[in-house]
């Protein structure tokens, strides 16, 4: 039985969960009916219909409901809503990175598979995803996504930069330079390449 912390707030519950602690933080978004964080604890579970079911009733309230209710819909292989271009800038990397966190790589499979149909509603998606591998250490994968990116939406300053940024972590510094150069021929003030020229 799960015992509950009596001192734990909304931040101490979202901190258990993002540090994978779910039956903790799961108990308190119950309690105190946090219904979309509640269905986040389900989606983890493999509950995925009772997790739709919680957020049909707060999705005309909440963006990030219905963002859920899509992402359900990719894992199952039905896309059948649609999402908003705000849905993936603001959610698709944090959601990706938890289900990464909590070992659910099946999962972010099944929705990366979606990621042609998304780039045409936001085309920074590629970026995105290639983005949560470098962040979770798959360099190998985030690499494949940003030079599908680089290849569908070149004129991304910051696109070049993560790649520049990634070449050079492995000491790739000829890629990295190229890098630099794309990332300043599109935006010749962008701060972070010219301090990262310097190092090289």
């Amino acid at each position: 039985m799960i015992k509950i912390d009596t001192d734990m707030n909304y931040e101490t519950a979202k901190e258990k969960f993002l540090t994978g602690k779910i039956n903790e933080s799961k108990t308190f978004f119950i309690k105190h009916k946090f219904k979309l964080e509640h269905a986040y604890c389900l989606i983890l579970e493999d509950k995925l219909n009772e997790a739709e079911k919680t957020l049909l009733k707060i999705e005309k309230q909440d963006q990030r409901a219905h963002w859920l209710l899509v992402m359900i819909g990719f894992i199952k292989g039905i896309a059948e809503k649609y999402p908003t271009y705000f849905e993936l800038r603001n959610f698709l990397e944090t959601d990706l990175n938890i289900l990464i966190q909590y070992y659910k790589g099946d999962y972010v499979e099944k929705i990366i598979r979606y990621a042609d149909y998304m780039f045409t509603i936001n085309p920074e998606v590629y970026k995105y995803i290639g983005r949560v591998f470098l962040n979770n250490d798959l360099k190998h994968q985030g690499l494949f996504f940003l030079n599908i990116a680089k290849n569908r939406f070149y004129q991304d300053p910051e696109l070049h930069y993560l790649l520049a940024q990634t070449y050079y972590t492995n000491k790739d510094y000829e890629n990295c330079k190229h890098a630099i150069q794309a990332c300043l021929s599109i935006l010749p003030g962008y701060a972070p390449a010219i301090m990262l020229s310097k190092k090289i």
